[in-house]
């Protein structure tokens, strides 16, 4: 006998969670999850070039006001290329001793560097700028990047369409039925990294020997002729990913 009361006992404790999930096998019976992709393609509209000034004295100051003027003639040289103070950027000057393999000694020179970004939105006044500053040695090119002003932007619109695709799949999957869907249960969405940003370094660029010679080396900074930078940088692309749980009606 109490075999039999233990064994009824057993059996209503399986039967209470069966009645408490009840509501969610309603929630999955009428709710559609569809999944689908977005892509929004623009043409890049910023340009972020980056160089570095140094200088190497064995006097501090003359080496530190070297690299200043050189900054200086750079910053000039942008502002008549039509960018605006909030477009560059100039980072701090760094010094470095050298003292020849001992350090209790006095210095024997030292070497100032710094670097400095510039934005550019006009493209054409890329090729002018790369044109006056490595012109000289003022600096040493390190980067040129093509991106957007507004990435977020950009996301935003392809995830509009990766939203816009997924109702018009739910639409399309319930209208055979004669049903239509309903409000927004759930929602996820994944943005991937912006695609076609394109970032160019010194030695991607154009390049010419020189038959000069200082201290037994060449001279980097006159071996380096005007770079070229491409003509039509290649579209940027943002793809986001949606996966939705509709009603239906």
């Amino acid at each position: 006998m109490k075999r039999v009361i233990l064994s009824l006992s057993f059996l209503c404790l399986l039967a209470r969670p069966a009645r408490a999930q009840s509501p969610e096998v309603k929630f999955i019976a009428d709710t559609l999850v569809v999944q689908a992709e977005g892509t929004y393609a623009t043409d890049p509209d910023l340009a972020t070039l980056t160089f570095d000034v140094s200088s190497q004295e064995k006097d501090l100051k003359r080496a530190y006001d070297g690299a200043t003027q050189s900054m200086h003639r750079i910053v000039v040289l942008a502002e008549r290329s039509g960018l605006k103070k909030e477009d560059v950027s100039t980072g701090v000057l760094t010094v470095a001793p050298s003292y020849g393999g001992d350090r209790r000694r006095k210095a024997r020179s030292y070497f100032v560097r710094g670097q400095i970004v510039l934005k550019v939105h006009d493209f054409s006044q890329i090729g002018p700028i790369l044109d006056g500053s490595v012109e000289d040695g003022i600096a040493d090119f390190r980067s040129l990047t093509y991106s957007l002003v507004d990435e977020e932007a950009a996301k935003q619109r392809a995830v509009a369409e990766a939203m816009h695709r997924a109702v018009g799949r739910a639409s399309a999957a319930l209208e055979e039925k004669g049903q239509k869907i309903g409000s927004l249960r759930y929602a996820s969405v994944d943005v991937r990294q912006l695609m076609g940003v394109a970032r160019l370094e010194p030695a991607q660029m154009l390049m010419t020997e020189s038959a000069e010679v200082s201290a037994g080396a060449f001279d980097t900074r006159r071996r380096m002729a005007a770079p070229l930078p491409p003509v039509a940088p290649e579209r940027i692309t943002v793809s986001a990913t949606v996966q939705c749980a509709f009603q239906i009606l």
